[in-house]
């Protein structure tokens, strides 16, 4: 079984993958449906057929330039396990940079905007019991994903198809989202994973990579109880453009906070509270 596995990790690294022996010890625990750290022992066996016929189509769609997350079906976030398919965007790592910020705050009811996979909105709750959510999506699809991940994790989440604010009704205490910030002219140069694999609408808005926080921009008031807050991820070059656009809106207090890398990753703002009100 050594002897599959590297030669699978050179396909992989011909094929330009990077962190192809990482990839390729992933894709034989999924094929053998073990945990990782059990690859070790299950390495001295020989391959069974059928392992061996799905590791070998696992390495193909690799080949392909395939995320890992969507060949295996989930993905680790936070504190759970999130399904992922060409539907949702993959949950990054960074953007745990805005679920941390977002619990740092306080808040009982909480709307994501575009939320994909529901991977924000969903350890969001889970970390707040007796709170509420709603996730809205432009996307059926996505929102089927989101609402799998929710049954899966067993937590309770409004969701329902909204392009932004269209369909949403009331304020809450918080709204955060992860929007499409790419801008148009940037998408060359996104990895194949990316770029080929994810879907569009929730990279770019097709523009200057700004068009999906003016909408949130114009919406935020109307949709924030007095007092509430913002919190939206950025891309690591706008921060200075956000936070004008939500200061134009009216909202107050922006700050940028960088994430793990110290790049500027999330732009937090507040509605004005009600006058006499601390």
């Amino acid at each position: 079984m050594s002897e599959v596995l590297s030669d699978a990790a050179r396909r992989l690294a011909a094929a330009g993958v990077e962190g192809a022996e990482g990839d390729a010890l992933a894709l034989m625990a999924h094929a053998l449906d073990i945990p990782r750290h059990r690859l070790r022992d299950a390495l001295a066996a020989p391959l069974p057929a059928d392992a061996a016929a799905r590791f070998d189509a696992a390495i193909a769609a690799r080949a392909k330039r395939q995320p890992v997350s969507q060949i295996i079906g989930h993905r680790d976030f936070w504190k759970h396990r999130f399904i992922v398919t060409r539907d949702t965007l993959d949950p990054r790592p960074e953007t745990e940079t805005l679920v941390a910020e977002a619990l740092r705050l306080p808040w009982a009811s909480v709307l994501d905007l575009g939320t994909g996979s529901g991977a924000i909105l969903l350890s969001l709750l889970a970390e707040r019991p007796g709170t509420r959510g709603l996730g809205v999506d432009v996307s059926p699809a996505a929102l089927a994903v989101a609402r799998r991940n929710a049954e899966a994790l067993g937590i309770t989440a409004g969701l329902a198809v909204s392009d932004w604010f269209s369909a949403v009704e009331g304020r809450f205490d918080l709204i955060v989202s992860n929007p499409p910030y790419i801008a148009a002219a940037e998408m060359a140069d996104l990895s194949p994973e990316v770029r080929l694999w994810e879907p569009q609408q929730a990279l770019t808005d097709q523009g200057d990579g700004l068009g999906a926080y003016r909408a949130i921009a114009a919406g935020a008031c109307a949709h924030l109880a007095p007092g509430g807050w913002l919190a939206v991820e950025i891309g690591p070059t706008q921060a200075g453009a956000v936070t004008a656009l939500l200061a134009g809106a009216g909202l107050a207090e922006p700050r940028v906070l960088p994430d793990l890398d110290g790049r500027d990753r999330v732009v937090v703002a507040r509605a004005l509270p009600e006058i006499g009100a601390a």
